[in-house]
């Protein structure tokens, strides 16, 4: 799979470097150095603790908006950029609920990945989402982004479909009409767990696509999770406590990744 090629391992696990708000979000105290420097406080703790990638996520920017603006697609790449040199991982990009600007965000910071639900019409609390597959795709040609991975969504935490849809039925339909690099199978919220038999069903139809756990890995699901799984995103996991809005906790980063190196020992 790509992602041993990538990743230099199998069953990687991708770490959320969830930022702070942002210039422009409702919660933003007004001092973007600091949003920076927790930023790299966390990237750092989670290298330092053996994590295979990271994914930058603005998760802070609550409540999401299904148009970011601007200033939030710049503040990102801004932060990105500043830590660049810390990188040591493969990484991602991720502006939450926006895949196309996850996309140019990835084009001008030179990401390796991006996570998002590229496909699909779906509603939450922050109304309806409708996305648009096809412009994100001739987006990506156009900006000759060819090596850059898509990581799709099969099941966006925290949304539902307009209309129930059977998880087999467009999990195939997304590898027929979109060419997924990943499919990521999610709970119900940032944290939950993703149900084993979920993941299940999707692995059973993806064929060579890899399938990540997106939600709810942590150190007493990790064997379980990856015995059916391709890897696994994790962030509330690596945060002190396991509470979503605690920074990273390496000691936490460490228990984890451990449980996973002994699991890949075995393979």
């Amino acid at each position: 799979m790509w992602t041993k090629e990538l990743f230099g391992v199998e069953k990687p696990i991708i770490a959320l470097v969830h930022l702070r708000a942002l210039p422009g979000d409702p919660y933003y105290e007004g001092d973007l150095d600091a949003v920076v420097k927790q930023a790299r406080e966390d990237l750092l703790a989670l290298q330092e603790g053996g994590v295979d990638g990271v994914l930058f996520a603005n998760e802070f920017s609550m409540p999401y908006q299904p148009k970011a603006d601007y200033v939030t697609v710049a503040a990102i790449a801004y932060i990105v950029g500043l830590l660049k040199a810390d990188i040591a991982v493969p990484f991602g990009t991720n502006v939450v609920l926006n895949p196309l600007a996850s996309l140019e965000l990835a084009a001008a910071t030179g990401a390796h990945f991006i996570r998002s639900a590229f496909t699909g019409a779906y509603m939450g609390e922050h109304g309806i989402v409708t996305t648009d597959a096809a412009a994100t795709l001739r987006r990506k040609k156009a900006l000759g982004l060819d090596d850059l991975k898509l990581l799709y969504k099969v099941n966006p935490e925290s949304d539902a479909y307009l209309v129930e849809r059977d998880i087999k039925d467009v999990t195939k339909s997304i590898i027929f009409g979109y060419s997924p690099d990943a499919l990521c199978v999610s709970g119900a919220s940032a944290g939950s767990e993703t149900k084993s038999d979920l993941i299940s069903e999707v692995k059973s139809v993806a064929g060579k696509v890899p399938v990540l756990c997106n939600t709810g890995f942590n150190a007493q699901t990790a064997k379980e999770k990856l015995a059916i799984s391709d890897g696994a995103c994790v962030g509330t996991a690596f945060k002190a406590g396991g509470h979503f809005e605690n920074n990273v906790d390496l000691a936490r980063v460490r228990e984890i990744m451990d449980i996973v190196k002994e699991y890949r020992s075995t393979l």
